[in-house]
């Protein structure tokens, strides 16, 4: 057997003829066979974008009130310890070896993606470390994703868009579909966008979840600078009574004014109002609807995990994740996103819209080919003076030269250039780029990762 965990990692690599191959039974027989059976609660977070946001704000929040979380998240973008987190903390390479030790010793002739080997050694590390809770990030869909072999306590899916449509089906009601299923029975699903497919509610009714849905159950408002928010004057809550239906509260929220320096929000759940909290520590337009996810869960498991307001407030302020509209310091601004898709594209588009430079835009932009390459163009044309287009060195990586062509197709401005790697691109636009102007590296968990890498980034 491998000793080291690049040895195990190349090892897993190889065990199975595809990268991702759905279905439950393999990781469900091997999952018994090695008594996996957690005695805390877990929460699933599926959905196209924000996954990694809302895992992250649990995270910092529960940790924030005390408790020893467990937090398994994918991709990693630096080293494969970032997917399996106890108390913060990345486990170790002696750890996750002997976890992947104990389930090659059981699973006898039942293959296993590389996916699925590492979502259950994550939980074998919860299980001996005794955590009180586990953060399960679903890896593709949700249905029939590794990750759903274990029954959550409270679901949430983040958003639902176009992504993956050779696994998950090419509308966003298959997609939904498929997202849908980590919801269970009796429990509480949180849908964190105001955009919901239709078959998201009929999938919670079908399985008999109860669900909760931005601006419906819960919901927030901003408070900015200079805003007027006069008490009472903000749309009425919605409260959740005792068997789920959405009633209209009838308290009006007495909303705090903002100072003229600082940007607030309030949230109002199942538990009441919660006024004036901090913006969280991670950048762009859509952190609130995941903050507000992430509180909804607070108030579904308030019972078996409660969390003052206190820690919540840390939670938001301390949370951190890289490569997520991620501005590095310095001048040249450099700003760090893993935006493959054209939802998270918009998104990262509204960003830069928010924060315009006094100068140019360069673009260091590479993806993988079975991505939507046109619709994440076509979201950021507007945005961009400068493509500096870059081959990605993976399987399913696309060549500066093909994405080059996607841009002439797409009508972009300004100059495109070419290069080999995304660190031969950022070197030009670091040379290139004068003091007012920015780079924005996007497109995909490779891009970023070698981007930190040209830059000597570490993940905390």
């Amino acid at each position: 057997m491998p000793d080291t965990l690049a040895g195990w990692l190349s090892y897993l690599e190889s065990l199975h003829p595809k990268t991702i191959a759905l279905g439950l039974e393999r990781v469900a027989q091997v999952k018994q066979r090695l008594n996996l059976q957690p005695g805390f609660p877990i929460i699933t977070v599926g959905g196209t974008n924000g996954k990694g946001s809302v895992c992250a704000m649990l995270e910092a929040m529960l940790h924030a009130a005390g408790y020893k979380v467990g937090c398994y998240t994918s991709p990693h973008l630096l080293d494969y310890n970032e997917r399996v987190r106890i108390g913060k903390k990345q486990a170790s390479d002696t750890e996750l070896c002997a976890s992947f030790e104990n389930i090659e010793q059981v699973r006898g002739d039942t293959p296993l993606t590389y996916f699925e080997f590492g979502t259950l050694a994550a939980m074998q590390c919860f299980i001996s470390h005794k955590v009180d809770v586990a953060i399960l990030e679903v890896g593709l869909g949700g249905r029939l994703d590794a990750v759903n072999v274990f029954d959550s306590d409270c679901a949430v899916v983040t958003s639902v868009d176009i992504d993956h449509t050779d696994y998950l089906g090419d509308t966003r009601d298959l997609i939904a579909f498929e997202k849908a299923g980590i919801f269970r029975a009796g429990k509480v699903a949180i849908f964190g966008d105001r955009d919901m497919p239709e078959v998201i509610a009929s999938e919670a009714r079908r399985i008999g979840a109860e669900l909760w849905r931005l601006g419906i159950e819960f919901g927030f408002q901003e408070i900015g600078p200079g805003t007027p928010n006069p008490a009472g004057v903000a749309r009425p809550t919605v409260a959740v009574s005792s068997v789920g239906r959405a009633t209209p509260d009838r308290v009006g929220i007495a909303q705090p004014v903002a100072s003229n320096n600082v940007r607030q929000w309030n949230y109002h759940g199942s538990s009441g109002t919660r006024s004036a909290l901090p913006f969280p520590a991670l950048r762009g337009a859509y952190q609130l609807n995941n903050a507000s996810a992430v509180l909804a869960v607070l108030d579904a498991l308030k019972e078996k995990l409660p969390v003052n307001m206190d820690a919540a407030r840390r939670g938001l302020v301390e949370v951190a994740l890289p490569g997520r509209f991620q501005v590095l310091p310095g001048r040249p601004q450099i700003i760090l996103d893993v935006a493959h898709n054209p939802h998270a594209a918009h998104a990262l588009a509204q960003n830069l819209a928010e924060m315009p430079p006094s100068g140019k835009t360069f673009a260091v932009f590479a993806m993988l080919r079975d991505k939507d390459r046109a619709g994440v163009v076509q979201a950021l044309k507007e945005q961009v003076d400068v493509w500096l287009v870059a081959g990605i060195a993976a399987p399913r990586g696309a060549s500066a030269d093909e994405l080059a062509q996607v841009l002439a197709a797409q009508g972009v401005k300004g100059a495109v250039l070419t290069f080999a790697t995304v660190t031969q691109a950022l070197h030009h636009a670091c040379n290139q780029a004068s003091e007012n102007d920015r780079i924005a590296a996007f497109g995909s968990f490779y891009t970023v990762a070698e981007a930190m890498h040209a830059r000597g980034l570490r993940v905390a």
